[in-house]
């Protein structure tokens, strides 16, 4: 028997992969394999072997059940050219109940025994009556998932403004609050064009750059605060975060770039 490890599987429906505990079988990255999961079993392609499991000893973890098969690959493929017609479907029974939600994507467990939709909507949308409906035309247990703007802009990808792919669907797993505190704190302009992201949402980075700007402004005086430099006062008008620099404007209205190194010499 091969000792035991943990695969990173991922999901065609999914940018995200999930971890399972792999007991039985010598698995390679991209080898297909059915796992269990809390939706049932489900098919997907190895993308991660981790050996050093200790860091996964207080975790639970869904098991590999097996290796997939070629018959298994077909019921794979036919599944997802199922959901094709059944995400159709679910967008004209929303439209028939005027409900004011968006369908993004469905997908089948491998075995049927579920069919998961998910929607972006402004408020929580009471789809009770809906889900009856699908659950009629499909014959298996139906799941209606509300998930946030910044999830669909994860999925769909894209450029940001910085002109790199987007954080969300290259690196981030998850998503921290953003306030716009935090691009006060960063000089950046309020305008929604500069601090808004594709998704309408504020820009991720505000976020884990947000300490980095704390940090260097420690050593920099506040905006519009009056400093003593070489015996003179002089107010500060300006300050450059990232160059660590600010500028002074004194009584004679002459102006002053200083370096808060040289500041506390």
């Amino acid at each position: 028997m091969n000792s035991m490890n943990i695969v990173e599987v991922k999901f065609d429906y999914s940018k995200q992969t999930s971890f399972f505990r792999n007991n039985k079988f010598n698995l390679k990255n991209n080898i297909t394999v059915i796992v269990d999961s809390d939706r049932g079993l489900q098919f997907g392609k190895v993308v991660n072997i981790i050996d050093d499991i200790s860091e996964f000893d207080s975790v639970s973890l869904f098991n590999v059940v097996r290796i997939a098969t070629k018959k298994d690959y077909l019921k794979h493929v036919a599944n997802m050219n199922d959901v094709c017609s059944a995400i159709i479907k679910c967008k004209e029974l929303v439209k028939k109940n005027n409900l004011p939600m968006t369908i993004l994507d469905g997908s089948y467990n491998f075995d049927r025994t579920q069919l998961l939709f998910r929607f972006v909507a402004e408020e929580r949308v009471d789809f009770r009556n809906l889900a009856k409906e699908l659950g009629s035309c499909f014959k298996t247990r139906i799941e209606l998932r509300q998930v946030g703007i910044r999830d669909k802009a994860k999925e769909i990808g894209g450029v940001g403004p910085c002109g790199r792919l987007l954080c969300c669907s290259s690196f981030l797993n998850s998503f921290d609050s953003v306030t716009i505190s935090m691009a006060k704190n960063q000089n950046v302009s309020l305008n929604p064009t500069k601090i808004n992201g594709v998704c309408g949402r504020l820009l991720c980075c505000l976020r884990y750059e947000n300490d980095t700007y704390s940090d260097l402004k420690k050593d920099l005086p506040k905006l519009g605060s009056v400093v003593d430099y070489e015996g003179k006062e002089g107010k500060v008008i300006s300050v450059d975060v990232l160059k660590g620099k600010y500028k002074l404007q004194f009584n004679d209205k002459s102006v002053l770039e200083v370096s808060a190194d040289d500041s506390k010499k």
